[in-house]
């Protein structure tokens, strides 16, 4: 199934994803963004994509003001303006912008998720709010078939993915453009496309684009 924006996913206990107050830090930042900004979204960022997506990429955390503003992964700030271009230049996305929240944007054979759902300060979420919201996208990695593809955003999201199906960090170290089978799925490693890394060339499109291709030549 295509989808431009899923509906809010449910969590054990009936509870939804946007109501998630587990980390007294980022709810608190949440709330103070709120106050100095109305019309964000400030809540946990929901997946983006294909329900039935033969590949699932995994970010970190949304942005300030990308993400945290719009309620959509990568949209609204530095770090999505590669992603959705390159998803585009695939044949993944419609558009080559994603801007917000209902501007027509669909993904087919594709869905974006985060490791962490909350903006966190600085961008550094904690080693224990990742653990505290690993429950959500251990449930996402779940509905990925055997043979499934995975392609991970940084380190961390890297990580996560291999906490979600019980491996030993030590087994797969993260590496830009390194190939991982992981619990009967493949996991792909690329540096995040954040401003930083864009900028300093420690990633390039070339770069990015290499990957995401290998990445959906193995996509079942």
């Amino acid at each position: 199934m295509r989808s431009d924006d899923p509906a809010d996913p449910p969590v054990s206990g009936g509870a939804a994803l946007s109501r998630c107050r587990k980390c007294p830090r980022l709810a608190a930042f949440r709330d103070e963004i709120r106050g100095r900004h109305p019309g964000y979204y400030c809540r946990p960022v929901p997946p983006f994509g294909d329900d039935d997506a033969r590949l699932v990429i995994v970010g970190l955390a949304p942005g300030l003001h990308g993400a945290n503003a719009t309620g959509r992964p990568f949209t609204g700030d530095y770090a999505g303006i590669l992603l959705y271009e390159t998803l585009h230049r695939l044949g993944l996305a419609n558009r080559a912008q994603s801007v917000a929240v209902g501007d027509g944007l669909i993904l087919t054979g594709c869905r974006i998720t985060n490791a962490v759902k909350c903006v966190p300060p600085a961008n550094r979420p904690t080693g224990e709010e990742i653990r505290t919201c690993a429950p959500y996208l251990n449930a996402e990695l779940a509905r990925i078939p055997e043979g499934g593809v995975i392609m991970a955003l940084g380190r961390i999201a890297h990580e996560a993915v291999l906490r979600a199906f019980g491996v030993p960090l030590a087994r797969h170290k993260f590496a830009h453009g390194a190939r991982h089978v992981v619990a009967h799925r493949v996991l792909w490693d690329s540096y995040h496309c954040s401003r930083y890394n864009t900028q300093t060339r420690r990633l390039t499109g070339t770069m990015f684009e290499a990957v995401l291709k290998a990445a959906l030549r193995e996509a079942p």
